[in-house]
């Protein structure tokens, strides 16, 4: 597994390199080599903040990030965090498709989510990403490994921009386009 490390706020020291390098081996058996894990450290006032994305082949993408007042307790939380969603959606891939695993899905990545500080609306990123067709349940995947309320997607039935979106009971919706 390739670990990319870097610091907002924060100089990645060869000790918290160690500590990410050990705690994310513990992942590595999920993943093909070539799977690369972006980690990024930020300090901002005493909050301590990790976030981890994985990339995957095929496109899908593994998202995590804690905060605490220590940074290898960060680094320690959002590793466990993201061993729990592995575990979880591997299970869950295992058993829809006795062939296929999570290391070789096929999906699209989603945009990070943003936090607004500011009292009026703005835009404040924008995020490209490449698109696959995909079918609605690989998309509602996608959607809770990222942990995000909703994904746009291209429908591999019908080829058009898609959204699917988690409603407040539970379920699941999806919004196709109607011209």
């Amino acid at each position: 597994m390739k670990i990319i490390s870097r610091g907002k706020n924060i100089q990645v020291t060869e000790g918290l390199k160690q500590h990410i390098d050990k705690r994310i081996g513990k992942l590595e058996k999920y993943f093909e080599e070539n799977t690369e894990a972006q980690v990024t450290l930020s300090v901002t006032k005493d909050v301590h903040a990790v976030d981890v994305t994985v990339l995957l082949n095929g496109g899908m993408l593994l998202r995590a990030e804690e905060q605490s007042s220590d940074m290898y307790a960060s680094i320690d939380q959002v590793i466990e965090k993201l061993e729990r969603q592995t575990r979880k959606y591997k299970t869950r891939v295992n058993r829809k498709s006795r062939q296929q695993s999570i290391k070789d899905f096929n999906g699209a990545g989603a945009p990070v989510p943003v936090e607004d500080d500011i009292s009026e609306p703005q835009i404040a990123r924008v995020k490209k990403f490449n698109m696959k067709p995909m079918m609605t349940d690989e998309a509602i995947l996608q959607m809770d490994m990222l942990g995000h309320d909703f994904f746009v997607f291209i429908n591999g039935e019908n080829e058009e921009v898609n959204v699917v979106y988690k409603r407040k009971n539970g379920d699941y919706g999806v919004i196709e386009p109607e011209f």
